[in-house]
C-alpha cells in the first residue's frame, strides 16, 4: 500500500523545521529525516530531536525538566510513563515566533546530550549450507 501524503499543515510545519535546522545548525549539518512513531522525525547527529505529526511539533528535552515542561500549556507528554522529556506541542504553544524560536532550540541544546538509540540490527538471511530446509516447526538434523 503506498504511503498517505502529508495534509498541507505537515507539510508547512516540515519546511519551517528544515528552514530553522539551516538557520541554526548551517548546511554542514548531519540531520536526515525518517519515519518514526508514526511520525516525519529529524535525526540531528544521530539522534531523535524533533518531529512533525499533524500540526504538532514533538520535541526532546532534558528528562531533568520533564515536570516543569509538562505543566506548559500547549504541551503534553509523548508518553507518560518511560519516555521522559519527548513533548508534543500543539500549534497554540508555538505560534508567536520566540514560542518557536524556544522549542526549536531548547530541543538544538539539547540534542549534544541526548543519547543516541542503537539501530536494530536487520534479520540476517542464513549462510547457504548445502542442506535441504527443515520442514516447518522443525530444527536441523
Amino acid at each position: 500500500m503506498p504511503a498517505r501524503p502529508l495534509p498541507d499543515a505537515s507539510l508547512r510545519l516540515i519546511a519551517a523545521l528544515w528552514d530553522a535546522l539551516a538557520e541554526r545548525l548551517g548546511a554542514e549539518a548531519d540531520v536526515q529525516e525518517r519515519q518514526l512513531f508514526g511520525c516525519h522525525a529529524f535525526m540531528v547527529n544521530g539522534k531523535l530531536c524533533l518531529a512533525v505529526k499533524g500540526e504538532e511539533l514533538l520535541v526532546r528535552l532534558p528528562p531533568a525538566e520533564h515536570a516543569a515542561t509538562a505543566e506548559t500549556p500547549g504541551v503534553r507528554e509523548l508518553d507518560a510513563h518511560g519516555m521522559p522529556g519527548y513533548f508534543w506541542i500543539t500549534p497554540a504553544a508555538y505560534a508567536t515566533r520566540a514560542q518557536w524560536r524556544h522549542w526549536i532550540d531548547a530541543a538544538l541544546a539539547y540534542n549534544p546530550q541526548a543519547k543516541a538509540t542503537p539501530r536494530r540490527a536487520k534479520a540476517r538471511k542464513p549462510e547457504p549450507t548445502g542442506l535441504p530446509p527443515s520442514p516447518p516447526g522443525r530444527g536441523p538434523g
